[in-house]
């Protein structure tokens, strides 16, 4: 097992590292603020883009509305209340897709300029697939709770 490795490929890996930790302080407030259900579709190429007009935001709103969670407990948000919880999903989402791009791409640039040495090269690839399965992980732990109930399973979660 090598000792050191490139300064480049260190810095690299710890900004990722510090974008996960601000990633799960994301995701817990999107816990405690029950926001994690208000963005009812799963579209992991073109989710980057919020609502861009009132129409997209009422729209948004209504399939909201028509989720259990809409439906059952927030029936009465306006487009307004709707945003606070909006927001901090898509942020929630968007911190995952830029995490997934600054992991991905400086790895086949390092791979490609042969920056990183035969022990690195299969662990870096588990950590892009695991981290690729994490993104699937949470849609389905969403989904969970789009169905029937407005909650995500406990059971998921474990």
């Amino acid at each position: 097992m090598p000792t050191t490795f490139p300064a480049s490929v260190r810095r690299w890996l710890i900004i990722v590292a510090g974008m996960i930790f601000f990633m799960i302080v994301i995701g817990a407030l999107t816990r405690l603020t029950e926001s994690g259900l208000s963005m009812v579709e799963w579209r992991p190429v073109t989710g980057w883009l919020p609502p861009l007009s009132d129409a997209a935001w009422q729209a948004e709103l209504q399939k909201y509305l028509a989720s259990p969670q809409g439906r059952l407990v927030n029936r009465h948000f306006t487009v307004g209340e709707f945003q606070e919880i909006f927001w901090l999903e898509y942020l929630h989402r968007l911190w995952g897709r830029l995490i997934g791009v600054v992991f991905a791409l400086p790895l086949a640039w390092f791979w490609w300029r042969g920056a990183l040495d035969a022990y690195l090269k299969p662990r870096l690839l588990a950590l892009l697939i695991l981290g690729g399965l994490q993104g699937a992980l949470g849609w389905a732990m969403v989904a969970s709770g789009l169905v029937d109930r407005p909650a995500v399973s406990h059971y998921r979660l474990a």
